[in-house]
């Protein structure tokens, strides 16, 4: 990878004003294995410095030319399809089918919901006599996670570009990657200098001047939420827009008309799926008491059927979390709830059996979990799903409210007006009834301390805009 001690900045790969680097680690195997360079304050300032001269330009592009531009990026993003795919697997162990088919996918998802939705999108209308126009809002910070990298950078660069901003990306310094292939990607592309920027770093070095940049005029960020309030209140000094996207501790309810075989077999792959690292994953399993036993046989059976180990193994279906930090997180979460006196169905502390290099965690299964419990309530990021029993209806919408976060939630039955009736009292910014597939034009974010704002297609686009009213147009 040529560029991965660069930055790229007005169009051009240039040096980091630091100088420093940092290693990448791939989580399979512990071992560093490429190093990219790490910016500062100063590295910062000249991303947003070509941002603002080139947003004047670039925000009065007519719709069809960033259409044309959109779709320029799409058609690069799939010639490098299997560059993404390689990346993202060496960098947070994802196994390849895994890449391929839902990363490195749900990235040119994204791309082409965006402009499906920029084909469609209003940017005025007339309400009496007043013209409403929505307009760019002008240079963005962009600050994204390494779980889902190539998600989550499309979710806020794509809509950005649509909307007629210009750009400055910070991925996150341990999965960088993908980031630097998608920088390729935009310049491939023909994005005009300056209207795309990346900057490689850490959140106090590059996230925090980002956020708190007097030029820059919002910032969208996806991680944390201890990491999100931090960059909110940097961001406060100037008062410029923040959205979030922050973290989650999903209810799925099963309720008593629920198909139990297929219900709890699909909650357990749910949780588990991209090694339990999505913030929006089913990580409470809300059963009524008199299944619960039940439950706790169909997702033993269920997560031992799962298979653990290397990306580059085909019959993988979970490869290892992202960092020794992140599997010691896991390690004493587990404990938590082994010593609070949950049932431990399946798996436990320490590596699966056979691995002992990776920072892979044992497919985990709790039961007799109650809603007090720390591995009910905080997040775990990690494969461990918790079956909490509920004696009534009633008492389980209860549970699966009493949270802090609102980013998700599930909902299971043979009937859908009854799934439809408990989806409309859950606090949560997205609601899954039945396992449906992955709609990229819905709106995704949370409610309470997962967030706010919205992504994904022309929701995602109006997050990106400024509205100003022209009164007196019509006389």
């Amino acid at each position: 990878m040529n560029n991965a001690l660069k930055f790229y900045i007005n169009g051009e790969w240039v040096p980091a004003e630091s100088g420093n680097t940092l290693d990448v680690v791939n989580p399979a195997t512990e071992q560093a294995f490429i190093s990219i360079a790490v910016g500062n304050a100063a590295d910062v300032d000249k991303a947003v410095d070509a941002a603002v001269k080139a947003f004047p330009a670039f925000s009065v592009t007519t719709v069809e030319a960033r259409l044309a531009l959109l779709k320029n990026i799409l058609r690069v993003y799939n010639l490098r399809y299997e560059d993404l795919v390689q990346a993202v697997s060496s960098e947070m162990g994802a196994p390849l089918h895994f890449a391929r088919d839902a990363q490195i996918w749900s990235g040119r998802a994204h791309l082409e919901s965006t402009i499906s939705a920029l084909e469609k999108f209003q940017f005025s209308e007339d309400h009496g006599t007043t013209h409403v126009v929505r307009e760019a809002i002008g240079v963005c910070a962009l600050i994204t996670p390494w779980n889902w990298p190539l998600n989550q950078i499309v979710c806020k660069v794509a809509p950005a570009i649509a909307a007629g901003c210009t750009i400055v990306l910070k991925p996150s310094e341990i999965a960088p990657l993908t980031g630097i292939i998608f920088a390729e990607i935009l310049h491939e592309a023909g994005v005009p200098a300056g209207v795309f920027n990346l900057v490689n770093g850490n959140g106090p070095d590059v996230g925090q001047p980002m956020a708190s940049h007097p030029q820059v005029d919002m910032v969208s960020f996806t991680g944390s939420t201890r990491a999100g309030i931090m960059v909110a209140k940097s961001a406060a000094d100037t008062v410029k827009r923040v959205a979030q996207e922050l973290g989650g501790k999903s209810a799925n309810i099963l309720l008593e008309d629920a198909d139990f075989e297929v219900a709890v077999a699909k909650g357990v792959q749910g949780c588990f799926s991209n090694s339990g690292q999505s913030c929006d994953a089913p990580t409470r399993m809300l059963v009524p008491r008199a299944q619960h036993a039940r439950a706790l046989e169909i997702a033993k059976a269920t997560a031992e059927k799962l298979v653990t180990g290397s990306p580059l193994e085909d019959s993988s279906n979970l490869g290892p979390v992202i960092s020794e930090a992140q599997f010691l997180k896991i390690q004493g979460l587990i404990a938590t709830g082994i010593e609070e006196g949950a049932t431990l169905v399946t798996g436990g502390l320490g590596r699966p059996a056979g691995l002992d290099q990776g920072y892979y965690v044992q497919p985990t299964v709790f039961g007799n979990v109650t809603a007090q419990m720390t591995i009910a309530r905080e997040e775990i990021f990690g494969p461990v799903l918790s079956i909490i029993p509920y004696d009534n209806e009633e008492q389980a919408i209860e549970i699966a409210n009493d949270t802090v976060y609102g980013l998700a939630a599930y909902v299971q039955s043979r009937n859908i007006e009854h799934a439809r009736a408990v989806a409309k009292r859950m606090r949560a910014g997205s609601v899954y009834l039945n396992y449906p597939d992955w709609d990229t034009f819905a709106p995704f974010g949370g409610y309470k301390q997962s967030g706010n704002g919205r992504e994904y297609a022309g929701w995602g686009i109006h997050d990106f805009l400024e509205i100003k009213g022209i009164v007196g147009w019509g006389h």
